[in-house]
């Protein structure tokens, strides 16, 4: 059976096959552009919408067009009238059949609907991008010759405040392994342009996950009361343990984490402990320090570790004392990672999918210079979220090595984690 269904499909993929190359060969014949305004994809969109278009008419009156039998049905075909619609090829003109009630409500293209879905996709795209409305709407005039104003470019991402509104109130996992707290800087105009934070929490779950949990902005002054208030919202929204929170020298931050979570291990970013220590050291120097470094966070005990550091700050501390005194003031929260498992470790310091995140984030954010409001801010990092994956939640493969992690994880935080079946 199953044969015999894919030689069906493989005569219908060359019968259709066969069709587009006779429709190409004579657009071809007859100087027809493929694209474009009366091009050969324009007329298949206008002939297939009003092929669609009379199925739900003949559907509506019940009847077939010209059939005798709708004579004196009380309702009938009245002819059509002309409509133009935005498609993702451009400006496409449609009858559309009408009916002598006026009670014909057409699904495949809706009254009063001047563009098809596909273009609201478009919009949203181009907006994750970063492209501003007017932008977005010399893109459609360009590319596609169709009119798209900046008002009905704003109109289409207004739509997702909504959804972005439903996303950052989602219900979360009962369990978190790791929670990484980071922060990208906006430029937004609210009397005069000012830098502000956007705190972005991302966690791995326990099926090994990235999963991006909300985007919430600040003002720089943030606190422990802030952070006491952002987290209770995630544990509000059934996040009852986290195992290992992972951040960055945010003020109040640890202390808001275990007021809320009491057995999370609060871990400092290691990637941007290096990269904070770089800023103090001269270009020249960055390979040389960046070998001394390594020995420090791969040690495989703390004791080890700090023997290293006094290596490291033997060789670099007079050049650089500040670099010492970052590692100092960070080491209580640097180091409770090298008491797991390599398998934490690496979970813990492979920042791709965080990094990629952040590269996605702040690309948008470089093309659109500055926000003229917070919700702006907040719109255009959710679109380049919601961009990530199909689902619009933000859920990615973390790792194909999880497995041993996930073993890792289970054994040291004994009865925190339970497996999922992926």
């Amino acid at each position: 059976m199953s044969e015999t269904l894919e030689a069906v499909a493989n005569k219908d993929a060359a019968e259709t096959k066969r069709l587009a190359e006779q429709l190409l060969a004579q657009a071809k014949e007859q100087g027809i552009d493929l694209v474009g305004p009366g091009g050969l994809l324009n007329q298949l969109t206008k002939t297939v919408l009003e092929t669609a278009l009379e199925a739900e008419m003949t559907e509506h009156v019940g009847y077939e067009k010209h059939d005798p039998a709708g004579r004196g049905t009380g309702n009938s075909r009245n002819g059509t009238r002309s409509k133009t619609v935005v498609t993702e090829i451009g400006p496409v003109e449609i009858d559309v059949p009408r009916d002598t009630n006026s009670s014909f409500e057409p699904k495949i293209v809706r009254k009063r609907q001047r563009r098809l879905s596909g273009v609201d996709e478009i919009v949203l795209s181009l907006s994750a991008k970063g492209l501003t409305t007017g932008e977005i709407s010399a893109h459609f005039a360009e590319i596609y010759g169709a009119s798209v104003s900046k008002d009905t470019v704003s109109a289409i991402t207004e739509k997702v405040v909504a959804e972005m509104t439903d996303w950052c109130n989602r219900p979360l996992d009962r369990v978190y392994p790791v929670l990484f707290i980071d922060c990208i800087h906006v430029k937004i105009r609210e009397g005069k342009v000012a830098n502000r934070p956007i705190y972005v929490v991302l966690g791995v779950t326990v099926a090994g996950e990235r999963d991006i949990l909300g985007l919430w902005a600040g003002d720089g002054g943030e606190g422990a009361k802030y952070w006491l208030q952002v987290l209770t919202e995630i544990k509000n929204r059934g996040v009852a343990d986290v195992c290992i929170a992972v951040c960055d020298g945010l003020k109040g931050l640890p202390e808001a984490i275990n007021t809320v979570w009491p057995a999370t291990v609060v871990q400092t970013c290691v990637i941007h402990l290096l990269r904070n220590t770089f800023r103090y050291a001269a270009r020249q120097n960055w390979d040389r320090m960046s070998k001394d470094l390594k020995p420090v966070y791969t040690a495989p005990t703390e004791a080890a570790a700090k023997e290293r550091f006094g290596e490291f700050a033997g060789t670099w501390g007079q050049q650089y004392p500040a670099i010492v005194r970052l590692w100092e003031n960070a080491w209580s929260e640097f180091t409770p990672f090298l008491d797991y498992d390599v398998e934490i470790r690496r979970v813990i310091c492979s920042t791709n999918a965080i990094e990629s995140l952040n590269a996605r984030y702040r690309r948008a954010v470089r093309a659109r210079g500055h926000f003229p409001t917070e919700q702006s801010a907040l719109k255009c990092l959710y679109l380049v979220t919601r961009s990530l994956d199909p689902t619009g939640t933000g859920m990615a493969r973390w790792a194909m090595r999880w497995k041993p992690a996930l073993n890792a994880f289970a054994i040291a935080f004994e009865g925190r984690i339970t497996p999922t079946g992926n």
